[in-house]
């Protein structure tokens, strides 16, 4: 009497593990995770551009993980004085496919704290490149940025 119940529950188990519910994401996250050196920066601001060489005079790098990013900037020939001009910032951040939202957390300036920023990010071989708008009204930023990362490795 045991084993009657045996035919009816194993079809209908293993017809559940055949089944099971399998999510497919259409909008595959580019792979942004570890970090980038800043190797140049375009700024686009009432028609002009401006472009950056982040190789020489300073450094850069962003740090990404799971969930938050970090960004941190200094002068590579010390001043004798302490203005380093060092920055630096950070927060939670957002990507789906590749639309990357920065939520700016952390900021020296406050006119950018609690600000969001969105932009696209594209990676090819070991460059990321990341392009948006930034609008910081009480700062009076109103900005397209193309900014060019190489993987610290």
């Amino acid at each position: 009497m045991k084993h009657t119940l045996l035919p009816v529950i194993l079809p209908f188990a293993l017809l559940l593990s055949c089944t099971s519910a399998t999510t497919t994401n259409t909008t595959t996250a580019v792979p942004i995770t570890g970090t980038w050196q800043l190797v140049s920066g375009t700024t686009i601001a009432k028609g002009d551009s401006t472009t950056t060489d982040y190789t020489k005079g300073s450094r850069m790098i962003k740090i990404i993980n799971d969930s938050h990013f970090a960004f941190l900037k200094h002068d590579l020939n010390s001043p004798k004085d302490s203005s380093n001009h060092f920055d630096a910032g950070g927060g939670s951040y957002t990507l789906t496919g590749n639309a990357y939202t920065e939520h700016l957390d952390y900021y020296a300036d406050r006119n950018w704290e609690g600000k969001t920023f969105d932009f696209t990010v594209t990676i090819s071989n070991d460059t990321l490149i990341q392009r948006g708008m930034e609008k910081v009204e009480g700062a009076g930023i109103d900005r397209e940025i193309i900014e060019r990362y190489v993987r610290v490795k």
